[in-house]
């Protein structure tokens, strides 16, 4: 326990950084946003691809997993790249209210574990809160946004108005479940790779495939959602 407080400053210190660094990248956007995301993307696809390499010794499984990865992180990447504000805030909105809920709500009921192989530490009740916890932010997401309260109002284009809340707290309720997958993904390969973390570029935080795991999912799936609506 000790560990943990003289390590909490340091986790402190990082997380402030990093959120600035992105909201300043979001808030800039263009170029500056797109050059951000394509960093983190290629620095996390590094750490995945030493996780393969420590996880494997078959050459074959070893290059099939570094091209799916590739494709992985590169669509990810493009989704986020070439999203708007809306999308973009939503995606991050529902990757860390998933977090949130889910380990609030893990601590506080426990219960069964998920894959307790894989991740000791995630329940089923962390799984239900971690998807309140996202269906609640789509849900007043798309309200703010629809309702003018946070910028300009202008029409979505697609079924998630205020007036249908029906449908945004199920894609919410949806997307904190492959959030979830993200997160159970990485933690299984690290453990075939035999480590805590990806690596130890952010202090306190592991690395940054650590950070945007349950995110990489979430991005891909609304970017696919928001083209077939778009169509």
């Amino acid at each position: 326990m000790a560990t943990r407080k003289s390590d909490l400053p340091v986790r402190l210190a990082s997380a402030v950084i990093m959120l600035a660094v992105a909201i300043a990248a979001l808030v800039i956007g263009g170029r500056v946003f797109e050059t951000f995301v394509v960093l983190v993307a290629l620095a996390a696809f590094v750490e995945f691809i030493l996780l393969v390499v420590k996880a494997t010794p078959n050459i074959a499984y070893r290059l099939a997993a570094i091209i799916a990865g590739a494709l992985y992180f590169g669509a990810a990447a493009g989704v986020l790249a070439g999203a708007g504000d809306f999308l973009i805030v939503l995606i991050v909105g529902v990757t860390i209210f998933t977090d949130t809920f889910a380990y609030f709500t893990g601590r506080a009921i426990g219960g069964p574990k998920i894959a307790p192989a894989i991740s000791p530490s995630k329940t089923w009740a962390g799984l239900l809160g971690g998807m309140i916890g996202a269906a609640l932010w789509v849900v007043l997401w798309v309200v703010a946004i629809d309702g003018g309260i946070v910028g300009p109002r202008f029409d979505l284009g697609l079924p998630l108005m205020a007036e249908n809340l029906g449908l945004a707290a199920l894609l919410g309720a949806g997307l904190a479940v492959l959030a979830q997958a993200g997160d159970f993904f990485e933690s299984w390969l690290k453990r075939r790779a035999g480590v805590k973390d990806s690596s130890r570029l952010i202090p306190g935080h592991g690395g940054v495939f650590d950070r945007i795991d349950g995110m990489l999912p979430v991005a891909i799936a609304v970017g696919a959602l928001a083209s077939l609506l778009a169509n």
